[in-house]
């Protein structure tokens, strides 16, 4: 795939994460991509839909496995704005996702890069491609503005 690919559909995740965050859901939003369609999307939504399993990733490998009628998605590539945490790289390796492209890192709970790379265990029975850093700061600062502007919201509620 090419930079350009890359870049058209982390665009898309990027919306998708700005309509979790005006929902109030931390703002990551994902696509699976075949054949250069988007079979899939999805956004953050553990409060909305009160799961701790409604990741964005999770959401969008689920609606990409209805669409195809295939819990196996072998050739697709799954764009998120943020670095995938275990439970979300556990779902890619199961549903055998090609490639993953995301957008920033995440100290605290990335898997791809930020803690070691997960996708990289010998164990695992499938090896999933992992490209990371594109459009990093734009989708860095829809997470940090989202809790900048919290921050603000309680500070007021606290005055």
């Amino acid at each position: 795939m090419s930079t350009d690919t890359d870049h058209h559909y982390m665009e898309a995740a990027i919306k998708l994460a700005q309509k979790a965050g005006a929902l109030g859901e931390v703002p990551v939003g994902a696509v699976v991509v075949l054949n250069d369609k988007v079979i899939g999307e999805g956004f953050n939504q553990p409060i909305s839909l009160s799961d701790p399993t409604a990741h964005a990733e999770m959401v969008a490998i689920k609606d990409a496995a209805k669409a195809l009628q295939n819990y196996r998605l072998p050739e697709a590539t799954l764009y998120v704005t943020i670095e995938p945490c275990t439970m979300c790289a556990g779902a890619m390796v199961h549903a055998r996702v090609k490639r993953v492209v995301y957008g920033a890192t995440e100290s605290k709970s990335g898997v791809a890069e930020s803690n070691g790379c997960l996708f990289d265990n010998t164990y695992l029975n499938h090896k999933v491609e992992v490209v990371g850093g594109i459009m990093a700061e734009r989708c860095s600062n829809l997470i940090s503005d989202f809790f900048a502007a919290r921050r603000q919201q309680k500070k007021r509620k606290s005055d």
